[in-house]
């Protein structure tokens, strides 16, 4: 089962979610071994994934309050 933020796309590109989907089962069968908190490299493409859908949310709502 997914997790949620792997369904998030909201505001991301074709291009960047296939990357990004490279990228996490690259570190899942290459990287290191699974460690946590901050150290464990699924966590950190999950929150910069996060980091990414929450600026372009904020766009979007800046957008729409300006009436664009």
């Amino acid at each position: 089962m997914e997790d949620k933020v792997a369904q998030d796309d909201e505001g991301l590109s074709l291009a960047y979610r296939l990357g990004w989907r490279i990228r996490y089962v690259v570190m899942h069968l290459f990287g290191p071994a699974q460690l946590s908190g901050q150290g464990d490299p699924h966590e950190r493409l999950d929150r910069e994934r996060a980091a990414k859908v929450a600026e372009a949310r904020r766009r979007r709502e800046e957008r729409e309050r300006s009436g664009r």
